[in-house]
């Protein structure tokens, strides 16, 4: 989302809980232990950061988005959470395990944030990452293109995410001496609630690059064309199903 954007925390429970509830393996992954300092990047309203303090570590969560930091602190009281920016974090060697789920692929400076998050690790802890990877939500990704030509909208279609390969996102963490001990790349189809609205609330929670770009007045056409554009790919049964692809990663600090 641009920098002004305000987050729907709201909705984010409501409609799009399936971003934590799905997020079980790579909880599995981190085997968070009491005692242990985590810090969780993108903590949204605080479900995972919630289960990672339940193992009995200590846990740190923070988001960029206010609203969802206000929800995570109501929510959760007796957790630290905080305002920050995955890219300019202000911690040395604090942690020893730092945890993400469906956020970094927001970072589009990734060697940014994972400077920030090498720093945050003492020597021989941890990173463990899910977040879009190549290839992901491809089919909303050609929908959203079709449907901006059609209505003839200026400029290029903007591309608010970033979605590595295997390859290149262990390239950057072994750059700055994180060392990949496991990655993969799989197919993750997520069904969306509420039926025909389905796809219409995911644009409206994780859309807002594109449809901030487009005139008041066409914003409701464009969501329709959106909508007819992917609907042989990505509705099935009475429901829109996302063609999400994860990048699964676990790192050491060297």
């Amino acid at each position: 989302m641009s920098a002004d954007s305000k987050w729907d925390a709201a909705l984010y429970d409501e409609k799009h809980s399936f971003v934590w509830k799905m997020a079980a393996g790579v909880l599995e992954l981190l085997a968070p232990k009491p005692g242990e300092n985590v810090l969780d990047i993108g903590c949204g309203t605080g479900h995972l950061t919630a289960q990672i303090a339940a193992s009995g570590a200590k846990v740190t969560g923070i988001d960029r988005s206010p609203e969802m930091i206000a929800q995570a602190h109501s929510a959760h009281p007796s957790i630290r959470f905080e305002v920050a920016d995955a890219r300019g974090l202000k911690f040395t060697s604090e942690f020893d395990a730092v945890f993400s789920n469906a956020t970094l692929h927001w970072v589009t400076e990734p060697e940014r944030a994972i400077i920030s998050i090498e720093n945050a690790l003492r020597r021989g802890g941890r990173f463990v990452a899910e977040f879009g990877g190549k290839g992901n939500v491809a089919g909303l990704v050609s929908a959203v293109s079709a449907a901006w030509q059609n209505l003839h909208l200026p400029g290029p279609v903007p591309n608010p995410w970033y979605y590595p390969s295997v390859a290149e996102y262990s390239t950057l963490l072994e750059r700055h001496r994180l060392e990949v001990t496991f990655a993969s790349l799989f197919d993750r189809p997520t069904p969306l609630e509420d039926g025909e609205r389905g796809l219409r609330n995911w644009m409206k929670m994780f859309g807002g690059p594109f449809v901030e770009r487009i005139p008041a007045d066409l914003r409701e056409k464009f969501l329709s064309e959106v909508e007819s554009q992917a609907r042989y790919a990505l509705f099935r049964t009475g429901r829109w199903v996302m063609d999400y692809r994860r990048l699964r990663v676990l790192s050491r600090r060297l």
